[in-house]
């Protein structure tokens, strides 16, 4: 639907009017001219004049080889940041030299996505967003396999092979090799599936808008530039095997990513009975993907002409394209994930506990996403009850993530919604075609074999980039807030340094917990030993509790631009569950539900009856 310049003004007047409601900003609150004033009027004005430039916007259909076409290269784009969440776990898991197993938990975490894109496009936030693996997971989960009793057994050498059989008893390893990590497996389950219920809660009661009433720029900057920062080790280690071939990773996704960014490459196409010539930012769209073919491609030429050594233990070996090979050809054709295939979860409360700190992790990014998506996308701002339905959609995401046992959960991706705005095409089938392909390309189980080969070193590199990558996301909230500030400044460096000190001493001190309860015992060490959660802990209590205003602490200017620069292509009705609206029109008792479109629209006036 294409509504034209005026009616797209006076729908975002009313539609950010109601959107207030997402950030607990009340009409009658102090200064209400620095939301709803003239300046931001003035703003709003000028972003619509512009017109929207999308190709395709939200409620649009591009033709089905488009779609697919689009929906590929979102997969692409999603790509790096999805296989790198099993290739970290793999260790921690116990399943560094099991290809077979890590294999299927690449399927699985690609069939699960697909399975939580569908979701979260059909009846969640209803906005083009992708949904994948989370690295605010892989702190927590690294977190608990570091407890002493997830720690994984040493390896049988011939010796103690040989002392085993002598004394008539079989190792660990020879006994039940897959009950080494899927035991492991089930805990991390238990822990995702149990933690998922608050973020569930967070979104079906509507406290997400209460929440965000608290939380500002000074509370999720540590938190997530932690996230990037507490995984240097895993990059180090996979850069560590050959710093020349991680190096060239790095030049080559920078070369494409930032040098040749503007480059367009021309490209043929044929339309319209004839053949044409049109401009494509190739370079830019698949940077990660070039980046890292580029890298493997030199290891397996290297390996062919025997150049790196071909003795595990010399400097240079894991460069080798030929070490896990026989991935490929012991995984099966096809491995459909399940539900419960790695067995019962387990769920302790310490697991519990420190997996909570990813999820309120998780939420916080998603909120911002879905502004983003709906500025790039054509859709207005998405009202209270989208935000509640998408939030829930997510903890619903993360609950099937737990059933299958991915290792992770999941949540919104931040470099799809970007390319967004690369490619004009704001669709949302275009994102349920990706979802789609996801699940297809999950249940092929040569093709997770496929990238079990590509070598460490270039891994590494990857992780060098993309884990800078959410350090900077993390450190890019404080534009917000007033740098001057030495209220700010301290608040800001207590937590980041918090939650780098405190994690290590406690590595480098077990057992210095004791309190007589075990259970306890595990509680303590998880929460101080995931550095998100300290930073985010401190940060969030000292940014409420010692004095400062607003604009020192950045909240007004940062829910000015959650509704800045939107080109309104649709109204409200974009936000609507399909099929079901005739249902809320019934009963006055579905305005008290905070997650379906009759959601208090006594409070929106207006802006909500253009919906119904």
């Amino acid at each position: 639907m294409h509504l034209s310049k005026d009616e797209r003004l006076e729908l975002g007047l009313k539609a950010e009017g109601a959107d207030n409601l997402a950030f607990g900003v009340k009409d009658g609150d102090e200064q209400p001219g620095a939301l709803i004033g003239e300046p931001h009027t003035e703003v709003r004005q000028e972003t619509v004049d512009t017109g929207a430039d999308l190709v395709y916007s939200l409620n649009d259909r591009p033709p089905w080889y488009l779609c697919i076409l689009l929906g590929f290269q979102h997969y692409v784009l999603a790509f790096g940041g999805i296989i790198a969440i099993p290739l970290i776990l793999a260790e921690p898991l116990c399943i560094s030299d099991n290809n077979v197993a890590k294999s299927q938990l690449i399927c699985t975490i690609f069939f699960v996505s697909g399975l939580s894109t569908l979701l979260q496009t059909a009846v969640g936030v209803r906005l083009p967003i992708l949904q994948g693996g989370t690295f605010s997971f892989i702190t927590p989960t690294i977190a608990i396999l570091s407890l002493p009793k997830w720690q994984c057994p040493a390896p049988q050498g011939p010796a103690m092979l040989s002392m085993h059989l002598q004394n008539g008893t079989r190792p660990l390893q020879m006994e039940n090799s897959d009950e080494v990590w899927m035991s492991r497996m089930r805990e991390i389950q238990g822990a995702i599936l149990v933690s998922s219920l608050l973020q569930i809660m967070l979104g079906l009661t509507g406290l997400v808008g209460f929440v965000l009433k608290y939380i500002g720029p000074l509370a999720i900057a540590p938190t997530i530039s932690l996230i990037g920062l507490s995984l240097f080790i895993e990059a180090g280690k996979k850069s560590g095997g050959h710093w020349g071939i991680a190096a060239l990773t790095v030049c080559l996704i920078l070369l494409f990513s930032q040098y040749l960014s503007k480059v367009d490459v021309p490209l043929v196409a044929y339309k319209g009975k004839k053949w044409k010539v049109f401009h494509y930012p190739l370079f830019k769209l698949f940077s990660a993907l070039f980046g890292m073919c580029g890298g493997w491609l030199l290891c397996y030429l290297l390996t062919i002409f025997d150049v790196f050594p071909s003795e595990a233990a010399n400097y240079g070996f894991s460069a080798r394209t030929d070490i896990n090979t026989d991935a490929i050809t012991t995984s099966p054709w096809f491995h459909i994930p399940y539900p419960g295939q790695w067995g019962l979860p387990t769920v302790s409360v310490s697991s519990v506990l420190g997996m909570m700190a990813g999820v309120l992790a998780s939420t916080m990014e998603s909120i911002g996403d879905y502004y983003a998506c709906a500025r790039l996308s054509g859709a207005p701002p998405p009202p209270t009850h989208a935000i509640n339905r998408g939030i829930a959609v997510e903890g619903i995401g993360c609950i099937l993530a737990g059933l299958w046992g991915t290792g992770n959960g999941t949540t919104s991706y931040s470099q799809n919604i970007a390319a967004l705005g690369i490619t004009k095409v704001g669709s949302r089938l275009v994102l349920q075609m990706t979802g789609i392909l996801m699940i297809a390309l999950g249940i092929f189980g040569k093709f997770g074999a496929v990238f079990i080969t590509i070598p460490d070193p270039v891994i590494g590199g990857m992780f060098l980039i993309m884990f800078g990558m959410i350090a900077a996301v993390g450190i890019s909230n404080l534009q917000y807030v007033d740098l001057n500030s030495s209220r700010n400044l301290l608040i800001l460096g207590f937590s980041i340094f918090s939650g780098l000190v405190l994690p290590t001493w406690f590595h480098s001190n077990p057992g210095i917990i004791d309190t007589g309860i075990k259970e306890l015992d595990q509680v303590i060490v998880v929460l101080f030993t995931t550095h998100m959660f300290i930073g985010g802990f401190f940060g969030f209590i000292l940014d409420n509790t010692i004095p400062g205003t607003d604009e020192e602490r950045g909240l007004r200017k940062w829910q000015h631009t959650a509704h800045k620069g939107s080109q309104l292509t649709c109204d409200l009705s974009c936000y609507d569950i399909p099929f079901c609206n005739f249902l809320w029109k019934k009963s006055r008792f579905f305005q008290y539900l905070p997650f379906l479109p009759s959601y208090k629209t006594h409070q929106m006036g207006d802006a909500h009856s253009l919906t119904t």
